[in-house]
């Protein structure tokens, strides 16, 4: 092989290395921040991005959303019941800059931080709260957790308190309390309906005293009411004033 072959292997080889390490593809979900002779110059894509080989370096990062699992933390609350709580956590990056320069590792910082904002939060609120203000408490963590992650370029945009254990003896209270509470509502609406019972049975005293004769009809149409069963039994009732004569008689004699 001559040198002329030689020489131009080279040229190609040396071309294509060229273009291998100054092309970049990037996705619609993908930027990429630029970094030349270490300083940050700017932040590009997607689609083709030209690098100046040996000179200029990129750190891909997606913007993708992420949900990351905050693990179950030992947590005792203001009014002293332990417990243990996990979360759910979804946040993305919205400024790729900040999230190469600012912080080493994005991922596990939110996750410490939504880690210790769930034990803070948590741990000053009582069970009731956590079990009938959930959504209070996700919009507080929510909160919280953004305006410390967002120096470092992320968006937490939903935080959703998702288990809650509690210990056997405090599920047992609480269903000893449910079931009292079912009791007393149920007390209160037997109560209430004996209430409105008397009253309409007031309200149609006072209709019989001012007209005598509806206790004539309501009669018949009890004895309607009960012909209308297959009834062995009927059970007729007879006016008191039918028998007052008789029980004059008898106290004369």
């Amino acid at each position: 092989m001559d040198t002329i072959s030689i020489f131009f292997f080279i040229i190609v080889f040396f071309v294509l290395f060229i273009l291998s390490n100054s092309i970049r593809i990037l996705r619609e979900y993908e930027r990429g921040v630029i970094f030349r002779l270490g300083r940050l110059i700017e932040t590009k894509g997607p689609g083709i991005i030209f690098l100046i080989p040996m000179v200029d370096r990129m750190v891909k990062v997606s913007l993708r959303t992420i949900v990351m699992d905050v693990p179950p933390q030992d947590i005792i609350t203001k009014d002293n019941v332990s417990l243990k709580v996990n979360a759910v956590v979804y946040f993305r990056v919205v400024q790729a800059e900040k999230v190469v320069v600012e912080v080493e590792d994005y991922y596990s910082a939110t996750s410490q931080i939504s880690q210790t904002t769930l034990r803070s939060i948590i741990g000053q609120s009582t069970l009731d709260e956590l079990l009938s203000e959930r959504d209070k408490i996700n919009r507080e963590l929510q909160h919280i957790i953004d305006e410390q992650t967002e120096p470092w370029g992320v968006k937490v945009s939903v935080v959703e308190v998702k288990q809650v254990d509690l210990p056997i003896e405090m599920q047992r209270a609480i269903a000893i309390q449910a079931q009292a509470e079912r009791e007393r509502r149920a007390k209160i609406i037997n109560a209430e309906g004996e209430f409105q019972a008397s009253q309409k049975l007031s309200e149609a005293a006072e209709v019989i005293g001012k007209f005598p004769v509806a206790i004539q009809l309501r009669f018949l149409q009890t004895l309607t009411e009960i012909s209308s069963d297959k009834n062995s039994t009927i059970i007729f009732p007879v006016p008191i004033d039918l028998l007052t004569p008789f029980m004059n008689n008898m106290k004369k004699e």
